[in-house]
């Protein structure tokens, strides 16, 4: 029998804390069905599946306990697990997505946090909507990414939650067009950020030292955060992955290109369940 995580009474810790257990929904075969990213061609779902697996096996060799989930719905974003919560440091806030397409997604991640006995830090409820990868736990402060996804009644909701927990909410005004926060910005460090900097408002990143990524490379920005200036990143982002290392940063680099094609990026693939 599979061994199963045992989650104690931490989750994430920290925000940029070591990654010990996340989980992941293996890509859909509708992902050939996502729009693409301007200049883009369309995804091809067996090299998303080989990409998928490179993944795992990567987060594995890095110590990582993956746990995989197959894709339930017909939604071509389904991999992109991250929209579906937002987990603290004492339990998971259930998400609503925006698309009522992926609303169901939520409900498969808590019947699955419920098998795992991780436990709830709430629900964003009707009328409210949330995607989880518009949320960047940094620090003490919970970014939140005020763009084309999402309302006031679903940020509000979050936001109450997060202040509960100890953590300063911010708003981030993202440009249009933009996907989620969490694709063109991440927590690298407890006090460190990388940013896509020209499709987001830097400046409500002030008192946190800056990773900024030349325009064109946005999307480079949504790496996930390993531990500590540890990241895993898309290699197809050349001068940004030498930005981040001049930068003082591990970055572990793998083909994720079906993935970007979308405007889906390393951080949105994976959700932390815990972290040290």
């Amino acid at each position: 029998m599979k061994h199963i995580a045992t989650f104690g009474p931490r989750l994430v810790a920290r925000p940029a804390g070591l990654l010990r257990i996340a989980a992941l929904v293996r890509p859909p075969s509708a992902i050939e069905n996502a729009g693409t990213m301007p200049g883009e061609p369309g995804a091809i779902y067996a090299r998303a599946l080989e990409q998928h697996a490179i993944l795992v096996k990567t987060l594995e060799y890095c110590g990582v306990q993956a746990i995989v989930l197959e894709p339930a719905g017909d939604d071509p974003y389904e991999a992109a697990v991250a929209d579906s919560a937002v987990v603290f440091e004492d339990g998971a806030l259930i998400a609503r997505p925006s698309a009522m397409s992926r609303r169901g997604e939520a409900e498969r991640i808590e019947a699955e946090f419920a098998r795992l006995d991780v436990p709830l830090a709430g629900h964003i409820v009707a009328p409210g909507l949330l995607d989880g990868g518009d949320v960047l736990l940094a620090g003490n402060t919970a970014f939140l990414g005020a763009g084309k996804r999402g309302n006031g009644i679903g940020r509000n909701g979050f936001a109450t939650v997060a202040r509960a927990r100890g953590y300063r909410v911010v708003e981030v005004a993202l440009a249009d067009g933009v996907a989620s926060l969490r694709s063109i910005a991440g927590a690298v460090s407890h006090d460190t950020v990388v940013l896509g900097a020209d499709k987001l408002d830097v400046g409500a990143f002030e008192g946190f030292k800056t990773i900024l990524l030349e325009r064109g490379e946005s999307l480079a920005a949504g790496v996930l955060c390993l531990g500590e200036h540890h990241v895993l990143a898309d290699l197809r982002y050349r001068t940004s992955l030498s930005i981040m290392r001049k930068a003082g940063l591990v970055v572990e680099s793998i083909d994720l290109y079906e993935f970007a094609k979308i405007g889906v990026s390393p951080s949105m693939l994976a959700l932390a369940l815990k972290r040290d």
